[in-house]
């Protein structure tokens, strides 16, 4: 490596293969002292294992790391963590049961003698928080906390351990609009103060609004390196997917409702928690209904209800006139109703089992049978006609899905509907740390869905997104439903208005 004293971290040419899969090939990357490197790619792509490597969960095949200038080998976590790296992962690693003290502390608790001392890791998380103005409290049990509250409960756990270089994976994915800019202000100062920074999104406008810097790879090899002024959006996608993808209609659209039969109403819905209370709306066949809101507005929590998983209070749904007198996931399914939660991992497949089982999940009622046993050809047909309805990649029916690209995790939760005969389908945060060529392939598939007469709910905290695929938008806030939009001209400013309880004049002037 030529000596330079600005680099802080240099991975040259890199190999790494799986089987006989070569996943990364001569892959170069540097990162600069106080620099924010943004590094961007297609699902698959090759960028989780770059990092991986980097941070010591897989062995390079072939190359070398530098740190600071001197050739380091990196075998574990804590072989990185020593270094001053620190990573940010897209899937959380949060404890639920811990406090947010005990998670941003974890192997790391101050002591009193043998015993771990709380009263100063309460205190010592509690100066963190203030510093970076978190919404958060150090004696919190994770468990009571949402998924964009966990999520900052991660970064917390980075900025504790005083990092040189600091390594973000979709950090913003389930980040409300204002944890996102509290988020780009810390990203911010630790730049002044000379944190480096690996900055992984798929939001386009993050990384031309952070990055110094932006290396794209391309089927595990380097496609390019620009510089700040280098960074342009028609020429990052086409770098990066090779194809052009319409990103200009994202701040404005003309919602066309679509009226006509109606297949989804819901009557005075109100949670036991008061998450949300009295919620009355109706889906009509063949429409995409969003749902925008901001973190915490009750929308995540309003669906599940609608879905079984979580009993109201009070209230009643009905599907095509039919009142679902006990709704249960179970109940759901039989009456054809799909669900793709907001928590992929966690809630949407099993990690360990293969592409063919987890399309199987919700389809064993109609697999057919040999005795009491599910037919194996039967179970394996579905699977290849899923993986060919939505083009999962890799296309191997026996691949694991936990080592997925997150986009292609997500076609696999998606694809398992597809199976079956849908009236409504409900997605929770459909692209949420997926790259925008699968984003818009997933987006074609629910228009699809929409053209055949299925029903669709679109719950998003992604404001283009929700422009893009709706066809008429209810803004939640605090438990309520505030505002609907429909046949009308509609912004990203009137819905993020709304969400925040702020009434925009200006807009009517549009």
């Amino acid at each position: 490596m030529a000596e330079n004293s600005k680099v802080i971290l240099e991975a040259k040419g890199i190999y790494k293969s799986f089987s006989t899969v070569r996943v990364l090939q001569d892959v170069d990357f540097s990162v600069d002292k106080g620099e924010v490197h943004a590094l961007m790619g297609e699902n698959g792509a090759g960028k989780s294992t770059l990092i991986k490597i980097i941070t010591g969960v897989y062995s390079k095949d072939q190359g070398q790391i530098y740190w600071e200038g001197q050739p380091v080998e990196i075998n574990s976590y804590q072989d990185c963590q020593k270094l001053g790296v620190a990573c940010i992962y897209q899937e959380l690693s949060v404890i639920p049961p811990l406090t947010v003290a005990q998670n941003v502390f974890l192997g790391r608790e101050p002591r009193k003698g043998k015993l771990i001392d709380f009263k100063k890791m309460n205190q010592m998380t509690q100066e963190l928080i203030d510093k970076y103005q978190f919404p958060l409290k150090p004696t919190t049990v994770v468990d009571n906390l949402g998924i964009g509250q966990r999520q900052l409960i991660e970064i917390l756990k980075g900025l504790s351990q005083d990092s040189k270089l600091l390594i973000m994976d979709e950090p913003t994915a389930s980040l409300s609009g204002k944890e996102a800019e509290m988020l780009f202000k810390i990203i911010q100062t630790l730049r002044k103060q000379g944190v480096s920074i690996i900055y992984i999104s798929h939001r386009l406008e993050e990384v031309y609004m952070l990055s110094d810097r932006l290396t794209i790879l391309r089927d595990g090899k380097n496609a390019a390196l620009l510089q700040k002024h280098e960074i342009i959006p028609a020429k990052v996608i086409e770098t990066m997917i090779g194809k052009v993808v319409d990103e200009s209609a994202g701040s404005k659209k003309m919602l066309q409702s679509k009226g006509g039969e109606v297949r989804l109403d819901v009557k005075g819905l109100t949670d036991k928690t008061d998450r949300f209370r009295n919620i009355s709306f109706q889906v009509h066949k063949g429409e995409i209904l969003g749902f925008g809101g901001l973190i915490g507005a009750g929308r995540t929590e309003l669906v599940r209800a609608i879905y079984g998983i979580d009993k109201p209070i009070s209230g009643e749904v009905y599907l095509d006139g039919e009142k679902m007198t006990d709704p249960s996931p179970k109940h759901s399914i039989q009456m054809g109703i799909g669900f793709v939660p907001e928590d992929r991992r966690n809630d949407g497949f099993i990690p360990l089992l293969s592409t063919t089982k987890n399309v199987a999940l919700t389809n064993y009622d109609i697999l057919k049978k040999s005795g009491l046993a599910v037919s194996d050809k039967d179970e394996l047909d579905m699977s290849k006609r899923a993986i060919e309805a939505i083009d999962i990649r890799p296309s191997d029916p026996d691949k694991q899905v936990g080592v997925m690209s997150g986009g292609n995790q997500q076609k696999v939760v998606l694809g398992k509907w597809l199976m079956r005969d849908l009236r409504l389908l409900i997605v929770d945060e459909p692209t949420a740390g997926i790259d925008v060529g699968a984003k818009d392939e997933i987006y074609s598939i629910l228009e699809d869905l929409a053209s055949k007469g299925v029903a669709v709910i679109v719950v998003t905290s992604d404001l283009q997104e929700l422009l893009r695929v709706s066809h008429r938008i209810l803004v939640m806030r605090k438990g309520d439903i505030v505002k609907e939009f429909k046949n009308e001209v509609v912004t990203q400013s009137m819905v993020l208005s709304a969400g925040q309880g702020v009434q925009k004049e200006e807009e009517a002037a549009e």
